[in-house]
This record gives C-alpha cells, structure tokens and sequence, in this order.
C-alpha cells in the first residue's frame, strides 16, 4: 500500500495450519495415511530414515513406497546429537539437489527422532526457498515434543540450535507402534520430557504419571493407560505451542528444563541424552523453587518420588554449577536480556525468575545431592 510519496507498507500474513494425526501401522500396504500429503500418481519422495528406523523398518517403508506406485529415494541418517551439524545438513542437502522433486506437491519425508525431524525441517525450509514435509517421529521424543513444533535447526559452532528457522510441516504422523523398538532408555529420555510438561502445566498428567507412568514404559505406552499418558502430553504441548508458534513471547512455561541444560548436554554428550540433561535441570530448578518457599515441600516431594518411581535414575555427578552458570548466560541472550526461567510454584503451574545468581546454582547442587542421596538411602520402613 502506498502511504505517501515516499512511503510503501507492506504487512502480510503466512497462514499456517498443519494435523498431528494418529496412524497405527502407518507403513502397512494398504494404510493411506501418507498418500493425503502430495501427489502420488507418478510421484516421487525423497525420504531420509533414521539408521536404526532403517535397519528395523527400513523394508516395511520401502515396501510401502513400491506398493502405491510411488518412486521414493530413500537416504539413511546416521542419527545422534552429534550429527545435527551444517555436515549432515548438507549431505541431505547434496542427495536432494540430485533427485528431483515437484516444488509443492511431493513433500519430503523425515522418519526418526528429534535430532532427524529438525535437520530435515531445516533442510525444507531451505531447499529452494521451501518446500513441503513430513514429520513421522518414531521416539518417544518426537512422538510427544520434538515433531509437534515448527522449530527446524542444527547446532553449529559447540552450540544446540544455533542455526534454525520457523518451518511448519504439512503434517505429523503419529505411530506409536515404532516405540516397540525402543531401548528402554530412550523411553524414559521421552518420559523426561513429560514430566517437564507435567510439573509445571499440567497437574492432571502429572497424577496420570504417578499412577501408570512406570506401566507405560514397561509396555512402551501400547495400551490405554499409555495412550492416555501420550494424548495428555500432546494435548498440553500443543496447546502451549499453537499461541506461540513463533516464539514472540519468550516466557514460555515449555523451556521448563531447559535453561541450564544446555550446557550440561553439550559437555557430555556421549553420557546424556536430551531428556537426561532436561530432567537435571528440572531437579535443579525444582530444588531453586523449594529453597526461595515458591514451591510447597510436599509438591516437591511429590516431584522427586515420580523420578524415582519411574526409574529415571538422572546422575547428579554431571552437574556443574559454572557450566549451568554459563548456559543460563546464552539462554539470556536468546530470550532477549532477561533469564526468564520458569520454575514450579506448584504441581502444574509456575512462576519465572529473572534474578538467579551463581551462588544459588552452588548451593542448589549440593541440596539436591543430599536430597537423592537421602532417598537411595532405605529408611527403617522401607527394611
């Protein structure tokens, strides 16, 4: 709009809309699911696969593809924290570049966990300017957080998620039959995540945990009392995710577990796992909240014996107060000047701080030390 003789206004809106949608048995023949997404007469995919996903599912998937007709280059991705880096994003992009694809009606398809969903979502909203994809996460990670969002990214120069951008999918697809194939810990690395959901969103999930979260990892969440577990979890994840697609509010209750432990995943990545390195963080800033009186004790209480029911078993030893120091200091950067950690206040809900000191840190750790310690410790009731 021309506003003057020396003005334009330009003001626009990208709509965005895409559907989680539940799909048992996804790569049977005969399921469809996939075949709303692009066209498939004649059509073509371009489709990057975990290698584990590959080496168990791999012709199940390829099978698929053969059976609709469609003509579907399938790359394998080495999987892992450390290859979500500019490397990995550009072998994807180079297997791309030589197979080629209709811009808008043959989306390309990521099937793994987080780390693959990202780099593939980045790699989509890269590749041309943008093109379509697909989220089929097959971790209890991606299942329940990782795919829901729009974020896409790599890490880059020893930080998490340097480089990104704001992608939506057309679509996730959500089969919780992969979970069947999961180590056990992988399971509880997406059970951290839920529990970070549930302590300060959502008291209802976290009474679901209590009473069937240590039955859901024993069965991998395939029944009902699982599907409930991972519905409740969805739901809540989504609905603090679709007000805020684009992170315009940067006090967001989801970074809950997720301001000190950056750095803790980063120093030890062949120890911890993404949901490991939260759940640290969630203990730690639980401990914060309980010392500062924002947190009831017995909410606290509460928050440590569902660790420990659940077998989450997180390793304090890791713990390094510079080193939380240090990633709190970035995530202030991130969150634009201010530290806005969230913090519970009470089971679902929570406050966020702006005024953490280092000395805190030093003092939380050893609380927290002493306070696991004293749990592994049987009392005379449990003898």
């Amino acid at each position: 709009m021309n506003v003057g003789n020396d003005r334009w206004q330009v003001r626009t809106q990208r709509p965005i809309g895409y559907d989680v949608i539940k799909t048992p048995d996804l790569f049977d023949a005969d399921n469809g699911t996939l075949l709303r997404f692009g066209r498939h007469a004649g059509g073509r995919r371009f489709v990057v696969v975990d290698g584990n996903v590959a080496r168990l599912h791999g012709a199940a998937i390829r099978g698929w593809f053969a059976h609709n007709g469609i003509d579907a280059r399938v790359v394998v991705f080495p999987g892992g924290e450390e290859h979500k880096n500019i490397e990995i994003y550009q072998d994807i992009l180079r297997e791309l570049d030589v197979f080629p694809i209709h811009r808008r009606d043959e989306p390309i398809i990521a099937i793994g966990g987080g780390v693959l969903t990202d780099v593939v979502a980045f790699v989509a909203a890269t590749y041309r300017r943008g093109i379509p994809h697909v989220k089929v996460p097959t971790t209890l990670m991606g299942y329940i957080d990782a795919a829901l969002g729009i974020k896409a990214g790599i890490n880059f120069n020893g930080n998490k998620n340097r480089l990104g951008s704001f992608e939506p999918p057309a679509a996730v697809l959500l089969d919780k039959r992969f979970l069947t194939t999961l180590p056990a810990r992988h399971l509880r690395n997406g059970v951290c995540e839920i529990v970070k959901l549930a302590v300060v969103c959502d008291a209802h999930l976290f009474a679901l945990l209590e009473r069937d979260g240590a039955h859901g990892i024993a069965t991998a969440f395939q029944d009902a009392r699982g599907d409930a577990i991972l519905d409740a979890a969805i739901g809540g994840m989504l609905a603090e995710l679709e007000p805020n697609l684009h992170e315009d509010e940067l006090a967001r209750k989801v970074d809950f577990g997720h301001s000190f432990s950056y750095g803790l995943e980063t120093r030890h990545e062949q120890h911890l796992l993404h949901g490991e390195a939260v759940l640290l963080d969630v203990l730690v800033s639980t401990v914060l909240a309980k010392r500062r009186g924002l947190l009831a004790d017995a909410d606290a209480e509460r928050v440590f014996a569902l660790v420990e029911r659940l077998g989450l078993a997180p390793d304090p030893g890791l713990l390094d107060a510079d080193l939380m120091w240090q990633s709190l200091r970035d995530r202030i950067e991130h969150r634009n000047g201010r530290q806005r950690v969230p913090v519970p206040s009470a089971i679902g809900e929570c406050v966020f701080l702006d005024d953490i000191r280092p000395r805190e840190l030093d003092a939380a750790i050893p609380a927290l030390h002493a306070h696991l310690k004293a749990h592994d410790e049987p009392t005379l009731e449990r003898r």
